[in-house]
Formats: C-alpha cells, sequence, structure tokens
C-alpha cells in the first residue's frame, strides 16, 4: 500500500513539473497570462508556471521571411502585371506581438499584398522595372511603421518578380531591338566621320609637303608589288606631272 502511495505522489509530482515547468531557448520568450492578465515576457531559460493559473504564449524572436504571393496590380499606364515579393520582418516587443494583434504573421503578410498593389499600382511600368530599389525601400518604410504598433520590425522588402503579359514583352523586344540598331547606326556615323576627318587631315599635311606625297606614293608601290599578281608597275616620277598641274592651273578659262 505504502509503494503505491509513493508511486502516486511521484506522478503527481511529475505531472506538476511538466506542467509547470517550462525552458525557453535563446530566440524565444514566454508572454505570461496570470488568471487572464498579462505578467509580463519570460525568457530565455528555466520558466515556472503555476499550474491551472499561469497560461504562456510562445514568440519567436528569429526573423521571419514571408514570401508574398503574385498580386494582380495595374499600373499608372494601365499595363495589367503580377508582381510577387518577399518579407523580411520580425518581432521586438513579444507582449504587443501577443496583446495588440490577434495573428502578427497574418497580419502582416496582409498588409504586404495590400501595400504591394497600393505602391506599384502609383507608378508607370517603366519606373516598376527600373526603379526596383526605391519601391523597395517604400514598400518596407510603410510597413515597418504600420506594424510598429504590432512590435514587429520590418527590415527588408525585395520584389521578386514581375509578370508581364505576353504582348508587353514583345513591344518591349522590338523595343529594345530598335534601341540596339539605333545605336550601331550612330556607332557607323561615328566611326565614318572620324575616318574621314583624319583622311582630310592627312590630305591637308600631303598637299602641304611634296615630299610626303611622294613617299606615300612609293608606299603604294611596294604594297602592290608585294601581292602575288601580274600586274607590272612602273613608277613615273611625281616632278614629271608638275609642268601639267601648273599649266592646268594657270591657264585662263576658254570663253564659249
Amino acid at each position: 500500500m505504502l509503494t503505491f502511495n509513493l508511486l502516486t505522489v511521484l506522478v503527481l509530482v511529475g505531472l506538476f513539473l511538466a506542467s509547470s515547468v517550462k525552458i525557453l531557448r535563446e530566440y524565444e520568450r514566454g508572454v505570461v497570462f496570470r488568471l487572464g492578465r498579462i505578467i509580463g515576457a519570460k525568457g530565455p531559460g528555466l520558466i515556472i508556471l503555476i499550474p491551472a493559473i499561469d497560461k504562456m504564449v510562445k514568440v519567436d524572436l528569429r526573423t521571419v521571411t514571408l514570401d508574398v504571393p503574385p498580386q494582380d496590380i495595374i499600373t499608372r499606364d494601365n499595363v495589367s502585371v503580377k508582381v510577387s515579393a518577399v518579407v523580411y520582418f520580425r518581432v521586438l516587443d513579444a507582449i504587443k506581438a501577443i496583446v495588440d494583434v490577434a495573428d502578427f504573421h497574418f497580419a502582416t503578410s496582409q498588409l504586404a499584398q495590400t501595400t504591394l498593389r497600393s505602391v506599384c499600382g502609383q507608378g508607370e511600368l517603366d519606373n516598376l522595372l527600373a526603379e526596383r530599389d526605391e519601391i523597395n525601400d517604400r514598400i518596407q518604410a510603410i510597413l515597418d511603421k504600420d506594424t510598429e504598433p504590432w512590435g514587429v520590425k520590418v527590415s527588408k522588402v525585395e520584389v521578386k518578380e514581375i509578370d508581364l503579359p505576353e504582348g508587353m514583352r514583345r513591344a518591349m523586344a522590338k523595343q529594345a531591338e530598335a534601341e540596339r540598331e539605333r545605336r550601331s547606326a550612330i556607332i557607323n556615323a561615328e566611326g565614318e566621320y572620324q575616318a574621314a576627318q583624319r583622311l582630310a587631315d592627312a590630305a591637308t599635311i600631303i598637299s602641304a609637303s611634296p615630299a610626303a606625297l611622294q613617299l606615300r606614293y612609293l608606299q603604294t608601290l611596294k604594297d602592290i608589288a608585294a601581292e602575288n599578281n601580274s600586274t607590272t608597275v612602273f613608277p613615273i616620277p611625281m616632278d614629271l606631272f608638275k609642268p601639267f598641274f601648273e599649266n592646268r592651273q594657270s591657264s585662263p578659262p576658254q570663253s564659249t
């Protein structure tokens, strides 16, 4: 009989310890309610509760990665797109996260979806594609301000994917191709202009120095002779043509 009573006492003590002693990890906090009234946040470490009187709600303080599903958005220039994002947040005040909002995780998720639609819908498609960092900062600032009363800190927001309609993709591809062709034409024109400018400069220098023209003539003959062809070239001194050029320039035009 004594053994049975001792066994009963041990079982009761074990049940008491199991219901009253809690161990919280370093990243956990326990919000303790005593007879429905909050008495504070406990942890980490060993927590002792009064059975049937104290109730504890665990809160994880680690950063949570929230995946925002694709949202149907109409931009200011009337383009329909689907935008998804990812939100990083963590609980700073465990008591506010439990007392001031029913489910802080669900509430943050819904707020992130509505804020994403609102911010992305205020801009045009080009701004949405080119100014992602600015859009991320705007969404993060709005979410952080709205979740502050819940004891939640939104540390970062990233727009993950922007899904465009097929027709818009084709139009943007054509626009990009036209832009590349325009740049190519400008580069070619610039190259031709520079080449023409260099030729004009070379012609000015050669015209001022007959010896330079003679050297250029000899270099051309050398290039022709280096090729394997049947053409025979007889160099003629340029001085032989000089009197003809001078007579042609000095002779007056004939009247008809």
